[in-house]
């Protein structure tokens, strides 16, 4: 998709009818067909994108014409943006803007009446940068009467910069960390987390007391969830949910300034004991991450779908697999244009999961629904969820006797994943393919005793007690246990 539907799709009805009133008003004369652009973009119409000039000037005037398009739009959505927003850090940004107006205008009393209020406003959600903006405008008309006493003003700035300071480090850090965790991912790198956050924190001098903000604190939690996840072994991060929790305990009065980051926190907190089969931590931390999010819309939209997904895997792996599926079948029929694909992705994989380990013919249809192409997949959702995603469609198409197509399926798997796998040293996965190979190519081999062996040791395998790789392997276990994977996975998780 093109970056120009990518931004008509952010748009609801309403927004777009606006956005067509805002285009008309800056139209100057009668023939722009920016509107008509928009409607053939709304409805995909191509052969009348191209007959909206004549040949000899299609490329050039149509281009001119979708770049000034675009560039009203990015302009309407960061009115339309700045309008809605409510957070402290916007109402400290319109604060600002009005105050530098004032101050042009010798409206000077209450110019640093707005400023001192923005000045607060942005302290309490940490926006160190637009506090530099703040301090700066003041420190501009110290010279005014009823300014601040300029040392005093003086000293906040020179703290404020510290402050910057630190916070740069600290997204350095973080970015260096993300790029470590890709070539960890795609490359095979052996790291040991706790050495390359030591070796992280001190190559960019970052004092311990500057980690113990929400922000840092999400950030670390983030990439330690994300080194869990690529090693599928949650133990490893034991040390840093500990930390966390102390964190949250001793910041119960700022949580509401924090909000974003509280939520974002307590999500991973909740994901890290689902992982870890502690079920019952996890709802509570979800119902403690409810709780924040109705407190603010917009972070209710933001999170709700991934709170959901979280939900409906706990009442799956506690024997409650109608409620489960029915939470997920919900939030899919909910799904509005501009909820995240990522989200909405998240859902159907996992609900053509549950269909399929209580052996619903349904899962049939999830699965068709999973239309993108493998290289969206890696590049959106990642490498680990969408190696899953190709052998979950391998064992639906095998479970309802579509052999031929598992095969294929089979056959591309290995052909695309094959020298991944073995570079990030995963030969346990190519394993597992071997035996569902085996099985399809003669169903019976799963009452051979060897087979058993081979299967049964995988489930007791360390690097496979996650309850995804578990339900795979339950997936086997199923065809000579003649009963459903979901019965055998609740037998392995407990």
């Amino acid at each position: 998709m093109d970056s120009l539907s990518e931004l008509v799709k952010l748009l609801n009805n309403v927004e777009k009818q606006s956005f067509k009133q805002f285009l008309q008003r800056k139209n100057k004369r009668g023939d722009v067909k920016n509107l008509v652009l928009l409607d053939l973009i709304e409805t995909d119409d191509i052969k009348g994108i191209e007959k909206l000039y004549h040949p000899e000037k299609n490329n050039d005037a149509y281009h001119a014409l979708r770049k000034r398009l675009q560039d009203n739009l990015l302009l309407f959505l960061s009115q339309k943006t700045f309008e809605n927003a409510h957070s402290d850090t916007y109402d400290a940004l319109r604060l600002l803007v009005v105050s530098r107006f004032l101050l042009e205008n010798d409206v000077v009393r209450v110019a640093f009446k707005c400023l001192d209020k923005a000045e607060r406003l942005a302290d309490q959600s940490e926006q160190f940068n637009l506090l530099n903006e703040l301090l700066l405008l003041k420190l501009q008309y110290a010279h005014l009467p009823g300014a601040e006493d300029l040392d005093a003003l003086t000293a906040r700035f020179l703290q404020n910069q510290e402050q910057m300071q630190r916070e740069a480090k600290l997204n350095m850090a973080y970015a260096f960390l993300r790029k470590e965790l890709k070539e960890i991912q795609l490359e095979g790198k052996i790291v040991n987390l706790t050495s390359l956050m030591i070796a992280t924190i001190r190559k960019y001098k970052i004092a311990t007391r500057d980690l113990m903000t929400y922000k840092s604190v999400y950030q670390i939690l983030f990439i330690a969830n994300e080194y869990a996840a690529i090693q599928q072994n949650y133990d490893l991060i034991e040390h840093y949910i500990k930390r966390t929790n102390q964190f949250i305990q001793t910041q119960e009065h700022k949580k509401q300034a924090n909000l974003f980051y509280h939520i974002s926190i307590l999500y991973l907190l909740a994901n890290f004991h689902l992982r870890r089969k502690d079920f019952l931590h996890s709802s509570a931390y979800l119902q403690e991450m409810m709780e924040l999010m109705v407190t603010d819309s917009r972070y209710h939209a933001l999170f709700y779908l991934r709170h959901q997904l979280l939900a409906a895997l706990n009442l799956f792996f506690t024997a409650s697999p109608e409620a489960a599926i029915a939470i997920l079948q919900e939030s899919l029929s909910n799904t509005k244009q501009t909820t995240k694909p990522e989200d909405v992705e998240d859902l159907r994989i996992c609900l053509t999961m549950f269909l399929a380990l209580v052996n619903d013919k349904k899962c049939l249809k999830q699965l068709t629904l999973l239309t993108r192409t493998d290289a969206w997949y890696e590049k959106r959702m990642g490498m680990l969820w969408t190696i899953r995603k190709n052998l979950m469609e391998i064992m639906v198409h095998a479970q309802f006797s579509n052999t031929e197509l598992a095969m294929s399926r089979l056959i591309s798997f290995r052909r695309r994943y094959k020298k991944y796998l073995l570079t990030t040293a995963e030969e346990r996965v190519l394993l597992f393919l071997k035996q569902v190979e085996k099985y399809l190519q003669k169903p019976d081999v799963v009452f051979d005793p060897g087979y058993q062996k081979t299967v049964s040791d995988m489930g007791e395998q360390v690097e496979n007690s996650d309850i995804f790789s578990l339900s795979f392997i339950a997936w086997l276990i199923s065809r000579w246990e003649k009963k459903s994977a979901y019965n055998v996975v609740l037998t392995l998780i407990q």
